[in-house]
């Protein structure tokens, strides 16, 4: 007598039809559908997150963040229209930078929701993550120190974006070279110099930036003259000259100051030299410069003054 011929036949469970309806229900509500589940959850909470910093970082580079609620009204005022006028990301290089952030925010929005999903769907189907997490972290140490210039590089051009110490537009001078700031990225910048020549430098390299077009700018002329020259009639002169600058009507919008005549800045046996000087808007120093040279020429000519040889 077998142990199965003592057990009651109301005991005895059925056998189970794997290609039953109700079995493919059972099998799909386990494993497979908190697979599905992790990836849709997944995959809105990267889209939310992406249009989130998208809209978030356009309103700061098209200077429409005023617009949104609660601000609205504050931009109504008087106060706030001066606020929108000042505010420095209603120009090209603060909507760069803006842009540039909030790609790099997106993409590593996207390694880090990516990265937990696929970990969440690696744990569903049973397999031990553990030392995926701890092989994870030793490739990443090992790709630290092999890729330390290019972190370097990425850190170094988030300060860059961060700090607005340059922007595009802007002339700077960067170790030996300079020139006009065509693109900042997060890994190098590209500068056109005076010649036509595209410099690419990488961030990492940048150790100290002179920009000679950001809040504002000076023209400066220096004038020789004889040494037996009438100081008091050339002043008159370059005073002259200064307001025909200041009565221009377009280069008076460029002026933030009155041009002020410094006075002498050295002495020889042969020529005195003065100094005229402008504060301008950023970057317009050169064409102020230039018209006040030609102001300060016809004024020595119509004043009989000579300028040293």
């Amino acid at each position: 007598m077998y142990f199965a011929d003592l057990v009651p036949d109301d005991l005895v469970p059925d056998t189970v039809d794997q290609t039953s309806a109700n079995s493919w229900v059972t099998w799909f509500l386990g494993t497979p559908l908190r697979l599905l589940l992790t990836a849709l959850i997944g995959a809105l909470v990267l889209v939310i997150v992406r249009r989130l910093i998208k809209s978030t970082t356009d309103h700061l580079a098209d200077g429409t963040w005023m617009n949104r609620p609660g601000l609205r009204e504050l931009g109504a005022t008087d106060m706030g229209a001066a606020l929108l006028r000042a505010n420095p990301l209603a120009n090209a290089r603060r909507a760069q930078r803006a842009r540039t952030i909030g790609s790099v925010l997106r993409s590593t929005s996207t390694l880090i929701i990516g990265s937990i999903v696929a970990l969440m769907m690696l744990d569903d189907v049973g397999m031990n993550i553990t030392p995926l997490l701890a092989s994870a972290g030793v490739v990443g140490v090992a790709l630290g120190f092999g890729a330390q210039s290019l972190v370097r590089d990425f850190l170094s051009g988030m300060f860059l974006l961060m700090e607005d110490q340059y922007g595009v537009g802007d002339t700077i001078t960067v170790g030996d070279v300079s020139g006009t700031v065509e693109a900042v990225a997060l890994r190098i910048t590209k500068i056109r110099d005076e010649a036509g020549t595209l410099w690419f430098i990488r961030n990492g390299e940048i150790l100290r930036v002179g920009n000679r077009t950001q809040g504002w700018s000076r023209a400066v002329i220096d004038v020789a003259v004889p040494a037996d020259t009438d100081l008091a009639k050339a002043r008159a002169a370059l005073v002259r000259a200064g307001e025909r600058i200041t009565g221009d009507p377009v280069l008076s919008g460029y002026l933030q100051e009155d041009p002020e005549v410094v006075g002498i800045e050295s002495l020889s046996a042969d020529s005195v030299l003065l100094k005229v000087q402008v504060k301008t808007d950023p970057a317009m120093q050169w064409e102020v410069a230039r018209a006040l040279r030609e102001a300060v020429r016809l004024e020595l000519e119509a004043a009989g003054i000579a300028l040293a040889a």
